[in-house]
């Protein structure tokens, strides 16, 4: 299941579900220069001198950009039984 959402107010946010995680992908461009981290539940991103913040749902979760796409990766909360 996928879905569109944005990303820092202007950049188009995929959105897709697997059974234990969460995908998000942004493609910002190819920014010489960008890199990108999580930190306390906000995904930052720094690129061309500018910093970009958004908060994502709490848990787990890695992030990481190759070629101009930030990927952001959450591990699905675990449900009690």
């Amino acid at each position: 299941m996928t879905s569109e959402q944005q990303l820092f107010d202007e950049t188009p946010l995929r959105r897709f579900e697997y059974d234990d995680t969460v995908v998000l992908a942004a493609d910002v461009g190819p920014a010489t220069d960008a890199t990108v981290d999580v930190v306390d539940g906000t995904v930052i991103v720094v690129a061309d001198g500018k910093q970009y913040e958004q908060e994502i749902p709490a848990g787990d979760a890695r992030a990481f950009i190759k070629h101009g796409v930030v990927t952001i990766e959450l591990s699905a909360p675990e449900e009690d039984h």
